[in-house]
C-alpha cells in the first residue's frame, strides 16, 4: 500500500482514460493529478513534483516523447511509467533508454499498472520507533 504522500501524475489526451485511471490509483492509495496535454504537467512541476509519472506518448502538440525528453533536459527526477495504444519496438527501445520505468500497452493491465507505479516508486520507508 503506498504511502499517503504518494502523488502519481496520470497524462493523457483522452478524458475517459484519465478518469479511469484517476479512479484506480486513487482506490489503491494514491494522491492523483490528471493532465490532458503534456504542456500542462510540464508547468505543472513548478508547484508540485510527483514522486511517479504515468504517461501517453501519443498525444497533440506535446507527445509523451517530448515529456519525457523535457524532464530529463530539466533533470527532474520523475520516474516514469509509459502506457500506449500505439506500440512499437522503436517507441519502446526509446523510452526505455531515456528511463523509463515501465511500457505498457493499452488496454493496460490494472494490476501490471499498479505494480509498475509502486516498483517506479519504491519501497515506502516503515515508520520509525
Amino acid at each position: 500500500m503506498p504511502a499517503a504522500s504518494s502523488l502519481v501524475a496520470i497524462v493523457d489526451d483522452e478524458e475517459s482514460v484519465r478518469r479511469a485511471l484517476g479512479r484506480l490509483l486513487r482506490s489503491a492509495g494514491f494522491d492523483v493529478q490528471t493532465f490532458a496535454s503534456g504542456v500542462e504537467f510540464i508547468h505543472s512541476l513548478a508547484r508540485s513534483s510527483p514522486q511517479c509519472l504515468v504517461l501517453d506518448l501519443r498525444m497533440p502538440h506535446m507527445t509523451g516523447f517530448d515529456v519525457q525528453g523535457a524532464l530529463l533536459e530539466a533533470k527532474a527526477n520523475v520516474p516514469v511509467v509509459i502506457i500506449t495504444g500505439d506500440d512499437s519496438l522503436e517507441s519502446r527501445e526509446l523510452t526505455l533508454g531515456r528511463g523509463a520505468r515501465a511500457y505498457l500497452r493499452k488496454p493496460v493491465d490494472e494490476a501490471m499498472l499498479l505494480d509498475a507505479i509502486q516498483n517506479a516508486i519504491g519501497p515506502q520507508p516503515s515508520p520509525g520507533f
